[in-house]
């Protein structure tokens, strides 16, 4: 405390009495002291700054913290740890202004608020003019519905692989979300065939009237590739009348995890790779020769990373076993701890792999 005295008199004594309300009339004096002369202070005037209102702001009212962080918030070289010790409060109304737009706060910082703090917190993210794509996974994983919507409407956040997934996925059951997600320029081909293979016929006619003319193109290639040519493959199995069957599904808004597993309990072999393809973007060729492998990996690791629940992964194996032969329980069991332990951004990995090698 040392190094404030010589900017207000008697500094040592009203922090040590704990007197709040002249608490908050020196820092606001300080903070007014520092905002007028922030463009032409060096770094160690900034640090001399941090180390007396850090000793100052945080035992202050929270108005008078909600102002400090107000008048921070446009500031670039704020003090840095008072600004961190500000946007970690609990208290929305001094954390949200830093946490809006506040340049001097670093993105490890922001990681560990995202992580750690509520919805209120990561709403006041999203109006940041940059999110990188490590802090949108966080709150595409972790924000509720108006969250990640307002996430996606940035056109100054990035996206992972990763953080489109989950989009995509969100979007399944939420048609703003589709909308939004679906005029974002950064959209990655592949993504908006998932994206569109998802939504409503009525909800992809509103998207293609939204969007840009490029954009459009896109979309009809994108749809022309999810209902269009019958895959050949080598196997020789005719799968045909299963496409025109899954079509049929996904026009109607059926095409989902239930009908999925339902054909493959009744062991509808076609039926059940169509549909997986259509869900997972594999093509219907790469999965026969998966089902024809030695290995039930595979559809461990497409169920983790399109979302499917064991039961339905375990019908999948059963049905690549054929109705002829039993697994042991020991097997399964064994099949279903490995598929609780798979990390979804693992599986996602590979089924990204195997998309991006089919297309090659």
């Amino acid at each position: 405390m040392t190094v404030a005295t010589s900017l207000i008199p008697g500094l040592d004594e009203i922090v040590s009495q704990g007197d709040s309300k002249r608490l908050g009339e020196v820092a606001r004096r300080i903070t007014e002291l520092f905002v007028q002369g922030a463009v032409s202070f060096r770094a160690h005037h900034v640090d001399l700054f941090d180390r007396v209102l850090i000793d100052l702001v945080p035992h202050a009212e929270i108005p008078v913290r909600a102002d400090v962080a107000e008048q921070m918030s446009v500031i670039v070289n704020a003090p840095r740890m008072l600004v961190g010790q500000l946007a970690r409060e609990d208290e929305i109304s001094v954390a949200g202004p830093l946490l809006r737009s506040s340049p001097a706060i670093e993105e490890q910082v922001l990681l560990e608020i995202a992580r750690a703090k509520g919805q209120s917190h990561l709403l006041a993210m999203t109006e940041r003019p940059k999110l990188s794509p490590d802090l949108t996974d966080v709150i595409v994983r972790r924000g509720d519905r108006d969250v990640v919507r307002r996430t996606a409407a940035n056109v100054g956040a990035l996206f992972s692989q990763a953080g489109y997934s989950t989009l995509v996925k969100r979007a399944g059951k939420d048609s703003v979300l589709t909308l939004t997600v679906g005029q974002r320029d950064d959209l990655p081909d592949q993504m908006l065939k998932e994206l569109l293979a998802g939504s409503a016929e009525v909800i992809r006619r509103r998207l293609f009237e939204a969007v840009k003319p490029g954009r459009q193109a896109e979309i009809g290639r994108a749809m022309r590739e999810i209902s269009g040519a019958i895959e050949r493959v080598e196997s020789g199995r005719n799968f045909a009348p299963a496409q025109r069957t899954i079509l049929s599904l996904y026009r109607a808004g059926d095409l989902n995890e239930a009908a999925l597993l339902g054909f493959a309990k009744a062991y509808r072999y076609e039926e059940s790779v169509a549909a997986l393809s259509a869900m997972s973007g594999v093509q219907i060729a790469t999965l026969d020769r998966l089902m024809a492998g030695d290995r039930h990996d595979p559809f461990l690791i497409l169920g983790k990373a399109i979302g499917l629940k064991w039961a339905t992964v375990r019908a999948l194996i059963l049905l690549r076993i054929g109705p002829a032969r039993t697994p042991s329980p020991m097997d399964i069991e064994n099949l279903r701890s490995n598929f609780m332990r798979l990390m979804p951004s693992t599986a996602e990995r590979v089924v990204n792999f195997w998309r991006v090698r089919q297309s090659a």
